[in-house]
């Protein structure tokens, strides 16, 4: 009987649903970061890129 109950117990918690629901949360989170940091430092190597070729157009006109 003490099985039965231990089991109805676990059936009804949701203290890990929530813990699930945060895990999910931090993981989009991170992912969208990683996303938004890659985006981010093609486009700033485009910008330093483009920088450095007309400097060294102008210095050796």
């Amino acid at each position: 009987m003490n099985y039965i109950n231990r089991f109805k117990k676990l059936a009804h918690a949701e203290d890990g649903q929530d813990l699930l629901e945060y895990a999910l949360l931090v993981a989009l989170i991170a992912l969208v970061a990683v996303g938004a940091v890659t985006l981010a430092g093609t486009n700033v190597n485009k910008i330093f890129g483009n920088v450095a070729s007309q400097l060294s157009t102008a210095a050796g006109s």
